[in-house]
């Protein structure tokens, strides 16, 4: 089964007042295993850069002024991400954005069916616990030392390891690809064969002098109560 890990980075937190997608970032996996595959852009959001927003992801409006408009990466965008389900943390944020951003080009928006959110998941699994990805990553003991400020394709990265351990861990899979594990059918297939045309060895009879049988019994008689005799 393929899955787009993805996170956003915005100017703020409402794309209906004016707020833009500024960064995305996305990790495919394949059955709960990342391929290596991965799709990352910045946007021009041709507007102003908040200092609240920029203190949390660091992206100036000098430095994304000379990036491309979401139009201009939409469809190469809607061909990494195809028809599969789509993970986030706290979901529904960065689907209002993603939507947001399509409806402004006149793109039909992702159906909400394709969401998995990893913090309802979280919040059934932690009730009352802090579930922020920083802290359910060290709850998981992920790495984050590496993220000093918010980034889209670091995040979800750091997310697609955090998605593992929610649905159970690498146990699960044990981390195997597709291919792995159809090699591995494969040769315990060839192993069964192989045992199967090894010759049968003869049948062999141990048998006890009367002198073991007579021991065997007075030992037998020692027993009280033996229960295959109740």
């Amino acid at each position: 089964m393929r899955e787009i890990i993805f996170d956003t980075e915005t100017t703020g937190f409402d794309p209906h007042s004016g707020d833009r997608m500024v960064e995305m970032g996305c990790i495919e996996m394949i059955d709960r295993v990342a391929t290596g595959n991965s799709y990352h852009c910045y946007y021009n959001p041709q507007r102003n850069m908040p200092v609240q927003a920029e203190q949390v992801h660091g992206l100036s409006e000098k430095f994304l002024s000379e990036k491309p408009l979401f139009s201009e990466k939409a469809a190469e965008l809607l061909e990494f991400i195809q028809d599969s389900n789509l993970i986030a943390h706290n979901a529904s944020f960065d689907f209002g954005f993603l939507n947001a951003e399509l409806m402004r080009c006149e793109l039909p928006p992702i159906s909400m069916d394709r969401m998995v959110d990893t913090l309802a998941m979280a919040k059934k699994l932690h009730p009352g616990a802090k579930l922020s990805l920083d802290a359910l990553c060290s709850r998981y003991g992920i790495d984050r030392s590496h993220r000093v400020k918010h980034g889209a394709l670091l995040d979800a990265e750091l997310l697609a390891q955090l998605y593992i351990e929610l649905t159970g861990g690498r146990q699960i899979g044990l981390g195997l690809t597709p291919e792995i594990k159809a090699q591995a059918k494969e040769e315990k297939e060839a192993d069964v064969q192989k045992n199967e045309s090894k010759p049968l060895r003869d049948i062999r009879h141990f048998e006890i002098s009367s002198d073991e049988r007579e021991q065997h019994e007075k030992f037998m008689a020692t027993i009280a109560n033996p229960v295959w005799q109740s």
